[in-house]
């Protein structure tokens, strides 16, 4: 059952003062404050795409722009919200159709939900809401190492003002997550749902997936390109709580935040053209081998993308030159060989990859779930 939170800010924030059961937040970046990607993602109209740090987007209905924006709700300490808008519509829904908004979790870290057990606990997720539909979308909770899910209809009350929503799960008591760091669970905002996945009876009670239980009732954010969706302030508690017991949102410190997001995927950028990436040796009179490390060990080894080449510099001695490729090698938690394609270097010398670019050279390290 969601709740919808009434009563001024001083009452709201009553919860500052009630001890927190995790020291640590369970959901990660829940006030949108990290957007390493970027802050604008436009024309998504298929696939699983990544938004704002720890957000997923999936979508095959309608095309969408996600960005990171400065509407949210007043007085709550709350500086970015992630925004959904439809900018082309779809009223004709096909039958597998969807929009989603999501976060995935690792096993290792949900342990203390006991799931699978006799002493399984109860999880409440609470988030601010904003859309100019009045209506119900579904909030889901999805067992991926078990395929079992558990959802509940959300409803916004009111057009285009924001309303803070509790929403409190039973804990499940068959299928324990896997202790490792692959993913276990994934937490949804169902926007679109297709008849495939609306056509049974919503699963209010925790069951082995049946698609057409997941996401009963929901309204359509691709119906017509005034439709837009706001979240933020997002919290996960282990415990069962309601509107006046939740505790307040736990914000983190900006490094904190941004370490903790890091650890899925880091977006490894300068201060501007001529500052250094890292150091090493020309391998070759072809190849220069520089060392990368990240600022934040990751979840596994990532996939290692760079931007253009000639946003790069190679210098080793008096002597500079773009690349003309570059490719990763010996990628671990901690780091990568970065090559460079080169010409005219002399083996032995030291080296130094720098940015060339007006632009920042960026190279990204992803190990999201």
């Amino acid at each position: 059952m969601a709740l919808t939170l009434h009563g001024t800010v001083t009452d709201n924030q009553a919860g500052i003062l009630r001890p927190r059961k995790n020291i640590t937040p369970l959901y990660m970046n829940g006030d949108m404050a990290v957007a390493q990607r970027g802050t604008s993602f436009a024309s998504l109209s298929s696939g699983a795409n990544q938004t704002l740090d720890r957000h997923g987007f999936v979508v095959n209905e309608g095309t969408f722009t996600v960005t990171q924006d400065s509407d949210v709700p007043t007085g709550q300490g709350f500086g970015k919200s992630l925004k959904v808008d439809c900018t082309s519509a779809d009223t004709s829904i096909s039958s597998d159709g969807v929009v989603q908004v999501y976060q995935r979790f690792e096993g290792q870290n949900l342990q203390l939900l006991k799931k699978g057990t006799s002493s399984a606990e109860y999880v409440t997720i609470a988030f601010w809401v904003k859309s100019n539909l009045a209506g119900n979308f579904t909030l889901e909770v999805k067992d991926q190492d078990n395929s079992r899910l558990i959802a509940s209809q959300v409803t916004i009350s009111s057009a285009d003002t924001w309303e803070k929503k509790v929403v409190a799960f039973p804990g499940d008591t068959t299928g324990a997550l896997t202790n490792d760091n692959n993913l276990s669970l994934q937490v949804t905002w169902w926007l679109v749902a297709g008849s495939d996945y609306n056509s049974g009876t919503l699963a209010t009670s925790w069951e082995a997936q049946n698609n057409a239980n997941r996401a009963v009732g929901n309204f359509n954010l691709a119906s017509s390109t005034d439709n837009e969706f706001y979240l933020t302030g997002v919290q996960m508690e282990v415990g069962q709580f309601d509107a006046d017991s939740i505790p307040a949102f736990q914000f983190e410190d900006r490094a904190t935040n941004l370490a903790r997001c890091q650890r899925y995927f880091e977006r490894i950028t300068t201060s501007g053209s001529g500052d250094s990436f890292g150091a090493g040796v020309c391998f070759s009179a072809t190849q220069g081998r520089v060392d990368i490390r990240y600022s934040t060990v990751k979840r596994a080894n990532p996939t290692i993308t760079f931007g253009s080449a000639s946003d790069f510099l190679l210098q080793a001695g008096n002597k500079s030159q773009a690349p003309t490729g570059l490719s990763s090698a010996g990628s671990s938690l901690h780091g990568f060989f970065c090559h460079t394609t080169n010409s005219g270097f002399t083996v032995g010398h030291g080296c130094v990859l720098l940015d060339n670019s007006t632009a920042d050279a960026t190279i990204d390290a992803s190990s999201d779930l």
